[in-house]
């Protein structure tokens, strides 16, 4: 059994799980084992597979953990050899044959990139965030931020540093609910948009559903990044070849979208 830590630009996909006729990380991952040989073409997955997170449509990833029964010769770099650009395996580590990367994970960390300029008229409040983010930190049932009625009660660790133009929002617990994560940073951008006092943490933590109009809307997806997973008693080794074929990746496309921000900012600049 192995398991590979897997970097992957999010907004080319609908998500990581395989799903029906549209594009999936999981299905990137499972076509490059069968163009390799990885993979028989009858099987739907890799014996033993498992993965640490189900991330949503247009949510990226530094170090999502997959694991499977794998020939030997499969280094991340061979991994790469067939998936796009956009999903780049760049680390490995040998498990345990009972290695289960979806329930044997000891902690899962988020990073939510806020971009919000300090000093923009009308902009977020940094400090009613941070004082946000303190009052949601801890173990609390997290049942009115998420649609599962399972699992809900979370540890959670919550931070806030700015970073230029952008709060970095980290977010970590044991494991989190299907979208409680972007919902989370939903309650914090409301109430540090003033749109939302700060009671309203505790009505969203109280036992009672939220009706309709009181509900949190999850954030928008594409700033966020499954940033790491914590397994004890395990030790990736870093593949460099891999590594560098992902630095190189991200590298472009951190350069493209700075050309495509300084279009967009010269315009606007024009025109005012």
């Amino acid at each position: 059994m192995r398991a590979y830590r897997v970097a992957y630009d999010g907004r080319p996909f609908h998500g990581f799980q395989r799903q029906p006729d549209v594009p999936t990380v999981e299905d990137a991952m499972f076509d490059s084992l069968r163009d390799l040989g990885a993979l028989d073409g009858e099987e739907r997955k890799p014996d033993g597979y498992a993965a640490a997170g189900r991330t949503d449509a247009g949510v990226s990833a530094r170090a999502q953990t997959v694991a499977f029964e794998a020939p030997d010769w499969l280094s991340a770099r061979a991994f790469n050899s067939e998936l796009p650009a956009s999903v780049r395996a760049w680390a490995s580590a040998d498990v345990d044959p009972d290695f289960h990367a979806t329930h044997d994970a000891e902690s899962r960390e988020y990073v939510y990139y806020l971009y919000a300029p300090a000093g923009v008229e009308d902009g977020l409040n940094q400090q009613s965030v941070e004082d946000a983010f303190t009052h949601l930190s801890g173990e609390h049932d997290f049942h009115n931020l998420t649609p599962d009625d399972e699992g809900t009660v979370r540890d959670l660790r919550a931070t806030v540093e700015r970073d230029g133009d952008f709060l970095v929002l980290g977010l970590e617990a044991g494991g989190f609910a299907r979208q409680l994560v972007r919902r989370v940073v939903g309650l914090a951008v409301e109430i540090g948009r003033g749109e939302s006092e700060m009671a309203k943490i505790d009505r969203v933590l109280d036992s009672a559903p939220l009706d309709g109009p009181e509900g949190v809307a999850p954030a928008p997806p594409y700033p966020l990044v499954l940033w790491d997973v914590e397994y004890p008693d395990v030790e990736f080794d870093v593949d460099e070849d891999a590594a560098a074929t992902a630095r190189e990746v991200f590298g472009s496309r951190h350069a493209e979208f700075r050309t495509v921000s300084r279009v967009a900012g010269s315009i606007r600049g024009s025109l005012e």
